[in-house]
């Protein structure tokens, strides 16, 4: 049990730390954002609610470049997803615990999650019937490309959160190794600019692959409007 990390079993589930790490950040993030909302001001807004607000501004503009006018629809998502990965990737620095997106298991989970919503957003944009037609065009036989190439993006969106955070805690750990406590606040902010990053380009990657599913209805209408053009 210890060997594989299992600190116990919820009937044939064993819950290992990285799980109950996952479940922390959740509750911490949950019962922070209920603490930090729950007396918002309009007439005078304190320090935190205009740090949150900058910080929703930040993200709503983010969104906006890629997908102008769908900002809103895209926040709640797009917003919990930045703010999960960047402190999942954060808790590596808390002595005694794991960054769950070190863990190859929670990086597959979190790009799975960002696999099923480009399909959820694409049919929710384009219908069912419009989203499955754009992977047989302009032909149908590059469907299993299509296919290969939803699994492949998949697999290295995992891969490349869970390769990086890994890397980035065991460099960590053996510069301490090596020199001690000499050198532990540039390796601390160095730890935290990584961290921030690999989660800005995650979910930068989730947001373009979920503007290519709400796109694809586009993508397919602007040749048949072009030969309509065309013919008129």
């Amino acid at each position: 049990m210890e060997t594989l990390g299992v600190l116990f079993s919820i009937g044939p589930f064993g819950i290992t730390r990285t799980v109950v790490t996952t479940w922390g950040i959740m509750l911490v993030l949950g019962l922070g954002s209920w603490l930090a909302t729950r007396r918002l001001s309009v007439d005078r807004p304190g320090l935190l609610q205009s740090a949150l607000e900058g910080v929703v501004q930040a993200v709503e503009a983010a969104i906006a470049v890629v997908l102008p006018g769908r900002a809103g629809l895209l926040l709640p998502f797009v917003g919990t997803l930045w703010l999960f990965v960047a402190m999942a990737n954060l808790t590596g620095l808390i002595p005694g615990l794991h960054g769950p997106t070190g863990d190859l298991s929670t990086a597959a989970a979190l790009a799975i999650l960002v696999f099923l919503s480009v399909h959820w957003y694409g049919i929710r944009s384009g219908g069912l019937g419009q989203y499955l037609r754009h992977y047989m065009a302009p032909s149908p036989i590059l469907l299993p490309f299509h296919l290969l190439g939803e699994l492949s993006r998949t697999l290295a969106l995992a891969v490349r959160l869970f390769g990086n955070i890994m890397s980035l805690e065991m460099a960590a750990l053996l510069v301490l190794l090596v020199a001690g406590l000499l050198v532990p606040v540039p390796l601390l902010m160095l730890h935290v600019v990584e961290a921030l990053v690999q989660a800005y380009i995650f979910g930068m990657l989730a947001l373009i692959y979920i503007a290519g599913g709400m796109q694809s209805q586009a993508a397919q209408e602007f040749p048949a409007a072009q030969e309509k053009g065309r013919t008129a």
